[in-house]
């Protein structure tokens, strides 16, 4: 991979799965900010999965950031998929595992949106 951020959206019934695969940088984050953000705003649950991403710099920790308060505006909720160490690590160092609803695999996070009473179906 050359560093581009490849993004795919999948859209299940209840809630949306936006995998995110390479690097998600400063480069990388104007158009995936426009398209979290629009599934944010819709209320409906959203998944981020890092699992594929190789690179996360605070220009991509921003943007989850962003999602995470706009899906809480509009009723929603937003959960990161992401079971790399060195991307849990750098989660927990800038504190942001304790504002981002984390889980280790995508089942793992649908199962939580069920459970914070939000269900995805």
């Amino acid at each position: 991979m050359d560093g581009a951020l490849a993004v795919e959206v999948r859209r299940e019934r209840g809630y949306a799965v936006v995998t995110l695969a390479g690097e998600l940088d400063i480069i990388s984050v104007a158009g995936l900010r426009e398209e979290l953000f629009a599934l944010a705003a819709s209320g409906r649950p959203l998944v981020a999965d890092l699992d594929g991403v190789t690179f996360l710099d605070s220009a991509g920790l921003s943007v989850l950031v962003g999602a995470a308060r706009r899906a809480d505006a509009h009723g929603g909720s937003f959960r990161v998929v992401c079971a790399r160490p060195r991307t849990r690590k750098l989660l927990a160092l800038t504190g942001l595992d304790r504002g981002l609803a984390l889980a280790r695999t995508v089942e793992e996070a649908v199962a939580g949106l069920a459970a914070s009473g939000r269900p995805p179906g």
